[in-house]
């Protein structure tokens, strides 16, 4: 399993916020500024993280993470600010 750990680091909230991973995805109505939420995931396949979001003024945001493989384990905190996201892995790979 991985936790995926969504960290707004905005001075404003995000809102919108769906992850796509390999064979899945989950999403996020807000987050507030400084606010973190986390989702536990199973990859069943490989392939690319992809997050999406809308900033506090309406635009639309997307970022084309690492490359996930399947079986894997340990964590991934994603750092959304107003213009972007960055994402942070530690995983080990089975």
């Amino acid at each position: 399993m991985v936790t995926i750990r969504l960290v707004n680091t905005s001075a404003e909230p995000i809102s919108t916020i769906i992850v796509d991973y390999p064979s899945a995805t989950f999403g996020k109505d807000k987050l507030a500024p400084g606010e973190t939420y986390s989702s536990t995931v199973k990859f069943v396949d490989t392939g690319n993280l992809k997050v999406q979001f809308t900033d506090a003024k309406g635009g639309n945001h997307t970022y084309s993470g690492p490359t996930l493989y399947r079986d894997a384990e340990g964590t991934i905190e994603v750092r959304i600010n107003q213009q972007n996201a960055s994402a942070f892995p530690n995983l080990i790979t089975r």
